[in-house]
């Protein structure tokens, strides 16, 4: 195992990956006092059909990824020392985009608050990655989102296997095709570790609930918009499978 790597495990194992699916909102804010440890507990009843605590985590969650993924994807747009690095930043950047407008249309409907900081956690990532330059930005920065990634997907099929709100639904698809994709153009930089995925994928350090948990937004905050960028000319729909052979 290389160097970066050795460090990137570091990292990992210090603190700074972990996707579950807690209580992420602020509860006050939805006219809940207290949370239980049920996600499945019903927490309002929509015209949409009924929200539960896993599928308001799942909205969050998702604003929150952006927030993060979207400038990081950025960098990788700028310092990226490849083609496929700045290609893996560019599909980053406008799947996210395409994500955070889904979720700040449907949050006033299902009175979710969103965020508009990322995680201290999700903080941290960017700024491991933005820490470093050249090969070393390239691998840290594919390591950490594709462990990211690797974990989000499972909750997400969750999400979609079990949810009855069709707002949620629509979301929840989306963020298959995005994730999926992202996924895909990271692995296509040849980069990933996967033996260091898959290991931190299922056995997260555990952290305390603050570190997981995004700032709630300040009372009248506007909320922030990540700019979509037609102009990349970039699709995020899920990958086309690669035909094989019989």
């Amino acid at each position: 195992m290389s160097k970066s790597h050795n460090r990137l495990g570091t990292v990992f194992v210090g603190g700074a990956l972990s996707l579950t699916l807690a209580a992420l909102v602020y509860p006050a804010m939805l006219g809940i006092q207290t949370t239980t440890t049920s996600t499945t507990r019903i927490i309002a009843n929509t015209r949409f059909g009924p929200l539960t605590e896993a599928d308001r985590d799942f909205v969050v969650k998702v604003r929150s990824a952006g927030l993060w993924e979207y400038p990081l994807g950025e960098i990788a747009m700028q310092r990226g020392t490849t083609a496929a690095m700045k290609e893996a930043g560019a599909h980053l950047v406008v799947g996210h985009a395409g994500l955070d407008e889904l979720c700040r249309k449907i949050a006033p409907e299902l009175n979710i608050a969103l965020p508009n900081q990322a995680t201290p956690q999700q903080q941290q990532f960017v700024a491991t990655a933005d820490s470093k330059t050249g090969k070393e930005f390239d691998s840290t920065a594919v390591n950490i989102m594709r462990v990211t990634h690797g974990q989000i997907f499972p909750v997400i099929a969750k999400i979609r296997a079990s949810t009855e709100n069709t707002l949620v639904r629509q979301l929840a698809d989306l963020a298959n095709d995005t994730v999926l994709d992202h996924i895909t153009v990271l692995e296509k930089t040849g980069l990933v570790n996967f033996d260091q995925a898959n290991f931190q994928q299922t056995s997260p350090p555990k952290l305390p609930q603050a570190q997981l948990t995004p700032p709630p937004p300040q009372p009248g905050a506007p909320v922030l918009v990540l700019k979509a960028r037609p102009d990349l000319n970039v699709h995020t729909a899920a990958p086309t499978p690669t035909p094989t052979t019989g």
